[in-house]
């Protein structure tokens, strides 16, 4: 049976969904780069004004938004880095290791997942305080260097892709259960890692509530935070705002293109094992 060939319905269909997946990034530019009377035209621009500088420049007039990109920058490659290494680590133990009470300590990492993040904020701001890192990058870093979604990601990874012949083979020449994993496990999940670290950095990127909570906007803020003060105010200037939002966004695309065939790679290998 020959593989079905995409026709120009498909190819239409996938720019449509391109098109539309963009316009509200590339409108935002737009609205960046004009005054707010823009937002009164009846008839949409669709061509990117002259005032993307003058917007910029009052973003960083207005907000310390260097320092916020700094802060949200070690915040989240901190937490992608953590959550990959750690994530790993476990999803290779609890797919290919035996221990006792693996299965049950599985099910109540699976369980943290199903506790809402709103529950913990009151204790967890309790223990912040009294470990006196309140106003400090530690207190956003460490409460997720490692999720319940990373350890269940990497096991479904390492089970799919890291036979136990492999695991054997490499007990039988010597190597140590961390050897095995680093040149067997880790290589053949190398894609899916890469997967995990883009989410898990666009995640930390955008996480708006703790940063809140738990920084001073004006002495250590993060880019949501900032981007929350450019948007208060008596009225809203929403070129100042999506200017500020443009420039946010612009790190998260950047690891997406650095990472993008790790992700494809990824994609089209779940894709292809069907």
């Amino acid at each position: 049976m020959k593989n079905a060939k995409a026709g120009p319905l498909l190819y239409g269909f996938l720019v449509a969904v391109l098109a539309a997946s963009i316009f509200p990034l590339y409108y935002s530019f737009i609205v960046a780069s004009k005054d707010n009377s823009v937002l009164g035209e009846k008839v949409p621009p669709l061509v990117p004004g002259g005032n993307l500088v003058e917007n910029i420049t009052r973003v960083f007039d207005t907000v310390d938004f260097w320092l916020a990109m700094q802060n949200s920058f070690i915040v989240a490659s901190t937490v992608a880095i953590s959550n990959v290494v750690l994530g790993t680590l476990a999803g290779f133990a609890f797919a290919r290791l035996r221990f006792k009470g693996r299965d049950s300590l599985f099910l109540v990492v699976l369980g943290t997942a199903m506790v809402p993040t709103q529950l913990g904020v009151i204790p967890l701001y309790m223990l912040m305080s009294d470990l006196d890192w309140y106003g400090t990058l530690q207190a956003v870093i460490v409460p997720v260097l490692i999720g319940s979604f990373a350890v269940f990601w990497m096991r479904q990874a390492c089970e799919e892709t890291v036979p136990y012949e492999l695991i054997e083979a490499a007990r039988v020449d010597g190597c140590s259960v961390l050897r095995t994993f680093w040149h067997v496990g880790f290589p053949a999940v190398r894609p899916q890692a890469a997967v995990l670290g883009m989410f898990t950095f666009m995640t930390a990127w955008n996480d708006f509530f703790w940063p809140l909570i738990v920084l001073d906007p004006n002495d250590s803020p993060t880019v949501q935070v900032a981007l929350s003060t450019l948007a208060s105010g008596y009225y809203t200037d929403y070129s100042l705002m999506l200017a500020g939002a443009s420039i946010a966004v612009l790190p998260v695309i950047a690891i997406f293109v650095l990472l993008s065939r790790q992700i494809v790679g990824g994609i089209m290998q779940g894709a292809v094992k069907g």
